[in-house]
């Protein structure tokens, strides 16, 4: 599963787009440098997230949208289109 995909999936699990999460996390006071635990207790508590999909949040949440171009232009089940992950929402991500 691609890095944007898990986070589509959560968008669709949760009803809330990647950026809004962010935002919540935010507002919680987490960002940069907080331990991954504490963010991933808050995901599983109030959205049921496991612990995949809320590493990807995580990755978020403390680095921001950009990811390693490791798989970028890969065919594999790991492959993301770009090292920019879209966190506004399945709906309204360009083609």
């Amino acid at each position: 599963m691609s890095f944007q995909a898990y986070l589509d999936a959560i968008e669709t699990k949760t009803g809330k787009t990647p950026r809004e999460l962010l935002v919540e996390a935010q507002e919680q006071g987490f960002g940069p440098g907080t331990k991954a635990t504490s963010i991933l207790a808050w995901l599983a508590d109030t959205y049921d997230l496991g612990r995949g999909h809320g590493m990807a949040m995580v990755h978020v949440i403390t680095k921001g949208p950009t990811i390693s171009d490791k798989h970028v232009g890969t065919s594999g089940s790991h492959a993301d289109a770009g090292t920019e992950l879209w966190l506004d929402g399945q709906a309204d991500r360009p083609s």
